[in-house]
């Protein structure tokens, strides 16, 4: 059974940093490709950044210049450092392991202007 569970989000106000971190259980982080998603109440599910097993990254171009996407695979953890955060990036966010359908319960990011 695969589990994933978010956490760091918050509020902050516009130009500030947060770092999300995301942990998965089931023995598959190492042979997964992990990637991070935003939704925004009544929107699809965006694809923001991955990063392949070899930690390769790739970002959408809305957050390629702001956002890190990165990897420990001793933790079994995914991380995304988001920097110079705007209001638009309010949102909950998600991870997930490419190919697994499963979600965590995500975690609320709020940017105040």
């Amino acid at each position: 059974q695969v589990q994933l569970v978010e956490s760091g989000g918050g509020l902050v106000q516009a130009g500030e940093s947060l770092r999300l971190s995301c942990t998965i259980s089931g023995n598959i982080f190492g042979r997964s490709t992990m990637a991070w998603y935003r939704q925004d109440p009544g929107k699809k599910r965006d694809m923001l950044a991955l990063i392949t097993i070899g930690g390769t990254p790739n970002y959408a171009d809305s957050v390629k210049d702001r956002f890190t996407i990165s990897r420990d695979n001793i933790k079994n953890t995914a991380y995304l450092q988001m920097n110079n955060l705007k209001p638009e990036d309010t949102a909950v966010y998600y991870c997930a392991a490419v190919g697994w359908p499963a979600w965590g319960q995500g975690t609320q990011v709020t940017v105040s202007s």
